[in-house]
């Protein structure tokens, strides 16, 4: 049905600041009223998140965003308030949670960091964790893998979609590219050359990135020990992390481990952490002694990190997050 002049959504708007005695024609206003469609099919998309993980027998749980001592990770800076932290990821007390008995948890969250901007990132983002113990990285992938394709052919009845101007497909097989291979093929170097040359990040993010999950989603795993400081290493391999990201469209969606369940090990990856921060030029965390406590009752788990933004993005075609959130902060 045809909705007359002023008695659709728009003309409400109009109406609605006219008499307030303001411009009925605000930009931000009208760019807040174009995200609509976009905005439903994220809320069914968080609907069907959460269906998903409950017909896996999966909790839904919510811990403190408000923590007095984030992980200390080197290139990821949590926004301080007062005496503690924003959380940078739900992670430590999920573990905790996963040490007092819970098998299978989920969560969907808000989490910060400090200067993350641009047209992938977000100093205020939205998260989905998910944990479950007895099983590891390989698990995730299939888990991944399942959840893709579950929210693509609910929302859309098929198992592809359009990503700026390519076509990726999510039925499997969804390619396993280890970073060695990916360093080789695409980098031009191998893995050990880019640490010592300290390169690893640029040549990931110029040379290796653009080429993942271009027709259909790449998990690149098996990262370097060294950063993955809150994995499990290979048995076969110490030198390597039971770890993988997830790329489709060239954009990392997610980042997930076998876990680190040793306390003494953590404990010294955590040192280091610091010491690296200390380095840097910036103020150390406190100490997270309860989840290092904690550790110790942990079972083997299997944990991953999905950027719901990002997702949104994907399923939806936008080339932006600000495109897929109501209020980026400059709007604020």
């Amino acid at each position: 049905m045809t909705e007359h002049p002023g008695t659709g959504t728009v003309g409400r708007f109009k109406k609605n600041f006219s008499d307030c005695g303001m411009d009925p024609h605000p930009s931000e206003t009208w760019k807040l009223a174009g995200k609509r469609d976009i905005l439903r099919i994220r809320g069914e998309l968080l609907h069907f998140i959460r269906l998903f993980f409950r017909e896996r027998h999966y909790l839904e749980v919510e811990t403190p965003v408000l923590i007095p001592a984030p992980a200390p990770e080197p290139h990821i800076d949590a926004v301080a308030c007062g005496d503690r932290y924003l959380q940078t990821s739900p992670e430590l007390c999920m573990k905790r949670l996963l040490a007092a008995g819970y098998p299978r948890l989920f969560q969907v969250c808000r989490c910060f960091r400090e200067a993350e901007r641009g047209s992938r990132h977000l100093p205020e983002f939205t998260m989905l964790e998910w944990y479950a113990v007895e099983r590891d990285y390989l698990f995730l992938m299939d888990e991944c893998e399942a959840l893709l394709r579950f929210l693509s052919g609910t929302l859309y009845g098929k198992e592809e979609f359009a990503y700026q101007g390519r076509s990726i497909r999510l039925s499997p097989p969804w390619e396993r590219l280890s970073v060695e291979d990916a360093f080789r093929m695409y980098g031009g170097l191998s893995v050990r050359e880019a640490l010592a040359e300290d390169c690893f990040d640029e040549v990931l993010v110029s040379r290796i990135e653009p080429n993942l999950g271009t027709e259909r989603p790449t998990f690149l795993y098996d990262y370097p020990a060294e950063l993955a400081s809150l994995a499990r290493t290979k048995e076969a391999d110490p030198r390597l992390a039971e770890r993988f990201e997830l790329y489709l469209g060239g954009i990392e969606l997610a980042n997930a481990f076998s876990e680190l369940i040793d306390p003494r090990e953590q404990a010294l990856r955590f040192e280091e952490a610091q010491q690296q921060q200390i380095a840097s030029g910036k103020r150390p965390y406190p100490w997270p002694g309860r989840f290092i406590e904690a550790l110790s009752a942990m079972p083997p788990s299997a944990g991953i990190a999905l950027g719901v933004d990002r997702l949104v993005m994907l399923l939806t075609n936008q080339a932006s997050v600000d495109d897929v959130v109501a209020f980026p902060p400059e709007t604020l």
